[in-house]
C-alpha cells in the first residue's frame, strides 16, 4: 500500500472525523432472517451486513459428513451494489479467500463435536462496503451462531487496526485500507483471551506490530460488550434498538 496524501489532519483527526483510538458507530440488530436459525444485521460504520445461520441440519451430499464432529460451513458474499463500481455477481478469489478465514476463525467458539454428522451453513451478505467488512462479517456471524442456540465456548469479535500516516490507528475504513501503510484484522474470544484470527497486509516494525496487535485487541473488546448487548436486548431486554458510539 502506497499512501499519497495525509489521512490524519494537525489536529489529529481523520478522514471520517475519528481520532486516532475511536471505533465507527457500531450497531447490531439480532434475528432480522426469520427463515433462519439464528441471523443478525450489523452496521459497522458504513458497512451493512447480514449473517444468517442455517443448522446443525443434515450433511449434503451425505460423504462430507464427519462421524466426530460438525461442519461447519462460511459463505461470505458481497453484493453487486455493494460498493461503488458494480461487482460482479459470482464469487471472487477474495470472496472465497474470506469464506476460509472467517471459518477458521469461527471454528475455536463452536462445540463441533456436540453435532457428528451435521452441518452448520453461515451465510454473510454485505450490502454495503466501507472497509473492514470481514471483521464485521465475523461479528455478525458469530452473533447469528449464539441466535441459533448453538453450543459455542465464547463469543467470537473482530476489529482491525492499522498504520496511517505511520501512526497505528483503531479500526481502519476504506480509505485508510486503501490508502494507508498497513492492515491487521484480528478476531477474538475475549472471555477464552484466544485469538481466531490475525492477518496483515502491509509493513510494521517490531514496536509498530506489537502496538496494532493491542490496538486491535482493545477493538475486539469494545466490540463484544454491543455483541452481548445485542442478543440481552433481544432475549431480556426493552424494545429499543442496541446502540454504541465509541
Amino acid at each position: 500500500m502506497t499512501q499519497t496524501r495525509n489521512l490524519i489532519d494537525e489536529n489529529g483527526k481523520r478522514t471520517d472525523g475519528r481520532t486516532i483510538d475511536e471505533l465507527r458507530q457500531v450497531k447490531i440488530t439480532v434475528g432480522t432472517v426469520k427463515n433462519a436459525d439464528g441471523s443478525a444485521f450489523i452496521e459497522f460504520g458504513k458497512n451493512k451486513i447480514v449473517a444468517a445461520v442455517y443448522g446443525p441440519r443434515e450433511v449434503h451430499p451425505k460423504h462430507l459428513a464427519q462421524s466426530d464432529r460438525c461442519v461447519l460451513r462460511c459463505r461470505y458474499h458481497m453484493s453487486p451494489f455493494s460498493t461503488d463500481t458494480r461487482k460482479n455477481p459470482a464469487p471472487s478469489r477474495r470472496e472465497v479467500e474470506i469464506s476460509k478465514v472467517m471459518r477458521e476463525a469461527l471454528e475455536p467458539a463452536v462445540m463441533l463435536e456436540d453435532y457428528p454428522r451435521a452441518a452448520i451453513d453461515v451465510f454473510v451478505e454485505v450490502l454495503q462496503s466501507d472497509g473492514g467488512s470481514r471483521c464485521a462479517g465475523i461479528t455478525a456471524a458469530s452473533v447469528a451462531l449464539a441466535d441459533a442456540g448453538i453450543n459455542m465456548r465464547d463469543i467470537v469479535a473482530a476489529c482491525a487496526a492499522g498504520k496511517v500516516d505511520d501512526k497505528i490507528v483503531l479500526d481502519i475504513n476504506d480509505t485508510e485500507d486503501k490508502e494507508g501503510g498497513a492492515d491487521m484484522p484480528v478476531a477474538y474470544m475475549p472471555t477464552l483471551g484466544q485469538i481466531t484470527l490475525m492477518q496483515l497486509d502491509g509493513r510494521l516494525s517490531p514496536e509498530q506490530f506489537n502496538e496494532c496487535l493491542d490496538k486491535a485487541l482493545v477493538g475486539c473488546k469494545m466490540v463484544y460488550d454491543i455483541q452481548r448487548q445485542a442478543l440481552m436486548q433481544k432475549y431480556f431486554g426493552n424494545e429499543t434498538e442496541v446502540k454504541e458510539e465509541q
